[in-house]
């Protein structure tokens, strides 16, 4: 948390301008959540109706002076829009107000900067933040007069910004090729994956919807789960076995939001793309929510965004546990209830995973040479035997396995 000269929280006042697009109070208490997590202190909202945002200042000149006055009496030193500025709108609005103001789209940006421990992770935030930061650098006056502060968080050549878009360009243009680098590697790594059949099911969904809790009740993967928003931004990977005896590759990714910067998607999308690849996934809500069928619009338009429309989704209704009154998400025929904290419905949960993945196992009844009891060994250590006897001819199994381990043995089946 970035805390202002005096050692205090800063001081925010909340702004959005209500088109009739979006429910303005639920917009903001959205971006007090956000401005809480950058560690803000929220002292007032202001709302205007207006058919668009003023091209000048996004709000109209009244409200704007209004702005103005109850920033001086209340010690306001910070103001955040729910809307994203363009550049002349915030000179502007800094200019009349002599206070520092920043955007929807930075505060997003300053709490993946401080949450990324990756170093794809912190690459990934520097470039969306210097790609947004760019434009912005003519005339700037207070968003860049110091460094420090919500949206002002130091990173690799920032304090370069004010004197040197060159450099800014250069940044920018190492970045993409580190994580060029690194996409790459990870596509060797997707095609290890499918050489070697392991099937990857992706966890996605709005942001503090449980999926961090949910990737260690079924792993313990020990991700650091916390009741906030953007609490882990970096991809996990776990192994899990399913109830078919089938093991998977578990990867957690980035929670989504309402209007995520664009910047951020772009930036992310190497990371995103894991649920492109992945033979299932899995679309994690908060069903104690009541923006909860919101929640999942938002993913839904976000997965089809990164071309994953076709691939199998499981509906997860997590905090089943806390429904109260939103019952009426229960009737998703579709969707899997559970609670990843009490564990309820995990069993399922896991079970129609197993469904939802393509065929590559069968059951069938082997026998086996005794001089083939290194094979058998296998057997039981990579599929799931369900019967063995002794016979005068050898080993008779009953077991399902992968199709890949059963070519070797396909001389010693005796029935499918």
């Amino acid at each position: 948390m970035y805390e202002n000269k005096n050692d205090q929280p800063e001081r925010a006042v909340l702004v959005a301008v209500d088109t009739g697009e979006y429910d303005a109070d639920i917009l903001l208490d959205e971006l007090a959540e956000l401005a809480q997590t950058a560690g803000a202190e929220v002292l007032g909202r202001l709302t205007q109706r207006r058919e668009s945002p003023d091209p000048a200042t996004c709000i109209g000149s009244g409200r704007l002076e209004e702005l103005k006055e109850f920033c001086l009496l209340n010690g306001a030193d910070l103001i955040i829009f729910d809307c994203e500025l363009s550049p002349v709108q915030q000179r502007n609005i800094e200019k009349i107000t002599d206070i520092r103001t920043i955007d929807r789209t930075l505060l997003i940006l300053d709490i993946f900067a401080s949450r990324a421990r990756s170093g794809e992770g912190r690459l990934q935030v520097d470039l969306a933040r210097m790609k947004y930061l760019l434009p912005r650098l003519t005339g700037q006056g207070l968003g860049l007069s110091r460094q420090g502060g919500i949206g002002m968080r130091r990173g690799a050549g920032e304090s370069k910004l004010e004197s040197d878009r060159r450099h800014i360009r250069r940044r920018i243009d190492s970045y993409e090729r580190q994580l060029a680098e690194i996409e790459r590697r990870r596509e060797l790594l997707r095609r290890k994956r499918r050489k070697d059949g392991i099937p990857t099911v992706a966890v996605v969904g709005y942001t503090n919807a449980g999926k961090s809790t949910l990737m260690n009740a079924l792993t313990n993967a020990g991700v650091l789960a916390e009741n906030m928003l953007f609490a882990t931004l970096d991809s996990t990977s776990r192994a899990l076995k399913l109830p078919d005896g089938r093991t998977v590759l578990l990867i957690d990714t980035v929670g989504f939001i309402r209007r995520l910067p664009h910047q951020l998607v772009k930036a992310f999308r190497s990371t995103l793309e894991e649920a492109a690849y992945a033979d299932v996934i899995l679309n994690v809500c908060d069903a104690s929510s009541p923006e909860s069928e919101e929640h999942l619009r938002v993913t839904e338009e976000l997965l089809r965004e990164i071309g994953c429309e076709d691939s199998p989704i499981i509906t997860v209704l997590n905090k089943c546990d806390l429904l109260g009154s939103n019952e009426a998400l229960l009737g998703r025929g579709d969707a899997v209830c559970i609670s990843a904290v009490t564990g309820e419905g995990l069993e399922l949960l896991t079970q129609r995973v197993a469904k939802a993945l393509p065929p590559t196992r069968t059951r069938v009844k082997l026998l086996l040479p005794f001089s083939r009891g290194a094979d058998a060994a296998n057997l039981r250590r990579l599929g799931t035997v369900h019967g063995e006897e002794y016979t005068p001819d050898g080993l008779l199994l009953d077991c399902t396995v992968d199709f890949r381990d059963l070519a070797p043995l396909s001389d010693f089946v005796i029935s499918e």
